[in-house]
């Protein structure tokens, strides 16, 4: 057990896949070790008032980020926050909920690194890129059978936000330690969200694992699907993992085990070798559950940096 809690930051746009990382990563370290936050939860409007204002929920002034900043500062010293509750259901606000932070604490959603003192509090930040057309395509499944929009309406809502997007929400990646980009492969741009490829850039804010030990030009059997470059993000060096939609479970073990030696307690939370394994699991379009190696991986690597940082804390 660390000291304090250790924090997790995943930002990124509205439906970049933020909930569902931060599910997985809670369902492979166990849900009664994580507190999950979602700064959404922070509006200072609600979905009426919005449409009269004419600002969208992206825009700093429609959210209360000094009190986003003043309840992380109270999670990372182990002390419990009233947390208010947006319900995007309805789009108003629900009572507030008495939060205690466990071991690990995920702050996800949009804002999370809009301030210097909210990106001190981290120990960790991630954050979602997709692609535009991708992420369009994810907000209007999710809109529509989830939060009660038309089509129409959400890819209006896109159109509206956009310039929102551009000045508040992308500029953020150049906060972050990790940033995570799904996307379809060129030679089949319709495929599935299971085959989707991941690029993880690292940025050398945090030390990460050494791949280059089990990743170069010479190792056929890691090459075919996974590949790690050289290359500059928002003007910077950086390096870039890629991982295609078709690597198998035994290239992405290769890696596991390199963050295990590291790590040697990760096998005890997530593991391709479990027999029960949660790692990389997402349901299909009729329901069943399928796994995803880039996902794994992603998560694998996410769940490394919480694990070390927590031993260090110890």
């Amino acid at each position: 057990m660390p000291n304090r809690p250790i924090l997790l930051g995943i930002v990124g746009d509205s439906a970049a896949g933020k909930t569902t990382l931060s599910r997985g990563i809670a369902q492979i370290l166990g849900e009664d070790n994580v507190t999950i936050i979602c700064t959404d939860d922070y509006h200072r409007y609600d979905r009426t008032q919005r449409a009269e204002l004419g600002i969208s929920a992206l825009h700093p002034d429609c959210n209360y980020l000094d009190i986003i900043q003043q309840h992380l500062n109270l999670l990372r010293t182990g002390q419990p926050i009233l947390k208010p509750i947006y319900n995007h259901s309805t789009g108003k606000f629900d009572p507030p909920e008495y939060i205690k932070p466990r071991q690990f604490v995920i702050i996800e959603g949009l804002l999370g690194y809009s301030t210097r003192g909210a990106r001190d509090t981290y120990d960790i930040k991630v954050y979602l890129a997709p692609p535009e057309t991708l992420r369009a395509q994810w907000k209007i499944k999710r809109d529509t059978r989830k939060r009660g929009y038309t089509e129409e309406q959400v890819i209006k809502q896109l159109q509206g936000r956009e310039p929102d997007s551009e000045q508040f929400i992308r500029p953020q990646r150049q906060w972050s330690d990790i940033v995570v980009s799904f996307y379809p492969p060129q030679d089949h741009p319709e495929q599935s969200d299971l085959l989707l490829n991941v690029s993880l850039v690292l940025r050398p804010t945090i030390p990460h694992p050494d791949f280059t030990r089990i990743i170069n030009s010479e190792n056929t059997h890691l090459s075919s699907a996974i590949r790690l470059e050289l290359d500059r993000d928002m003007g910077k060096p950086v390096d870039v993992l890629e991982v295609d939609g078709h690597a198998t479970k035994e290239q992405v073990r290769e890696l596991e085990r390199l963050l295990c030696n590291e790590v040697p307690y990760l096998g005890q939370f997530c593991s391709l070798e479990a027999e029960h394994d949660v790692i990389g699991k997402v349901v299909g379009t009729t329901g069943e559950t399928l796994q995803s190696y880039p996902l794994a991986m992603t998560q694998l690597l996410i769940t490394y940096h919480m694990l070390k940082e927590a031993r260090i804390q110890q």
